[in-house]
């Protein structure tokens, strides 16, 4: 099967950069049901940064289950290695890691997530090894 290829894209005010990965997304609604007013798919582009304070959209972004969504600052500081990593084991669903992560794929490339990554568990992913929902279609149960 053909590698798809990665798609980014980025939205910034101020304060922050919203980066949207659509070919991780997993299409949960919570983003626009959370926070119309900045994610509103009806829109072109349908992330609109003005819609709402950085603070509501980097805590709309944290609600995003695929990681699809992440947010950088445009103050670029040093990260605090100590940071706590958070990591969930979802029923019947993915495993979340919620910090930043250095993902070394089985190619060998390298790839930064921040904030949430979902990772598949039950080996139907068609982007593995991140989630892209399939578990729902399989019925997986763990």
């Amino acid at each position: 099967m053909a590698e798809k290829k990665e798609i980014i894209k980025e939205y910034s005010n101020k304060e922050i950069t919203v980066i949207w990965k659509p070919n991780s997304c997993i299409h949960s609604k919570k983003c626009w049901k959370g926070l119309i007013e900045v994610f509103n798919p009806k829109n072109k582009p349908w992330v609109n940064m003005d819609g709402a304070s950085s603070n509501a959209i980097k805590s709309q972004v944290d609600a995003c289950p695929s990681g699809a969504l992440s947010y950088t600052s445009n103050n670029a500081s040093k990260r605090d290695s100590s940071e706590i990593i958070d990591v969930q084991c979802l029923e019947n669903g993915p495993l979340m890691i919620k910090g930043t992560v250095k993902i070394t794929h089985s190619n060998g490339t390298l790839e930064v997530r921040e904030k949430t990554t979902a990772f598949c568990r039950c080996g139907a992913s068609e982007n593995k090894p991140f989630c892209d929902g399939a578990h729902r279609k399989i019925d997986f149960k763990a």
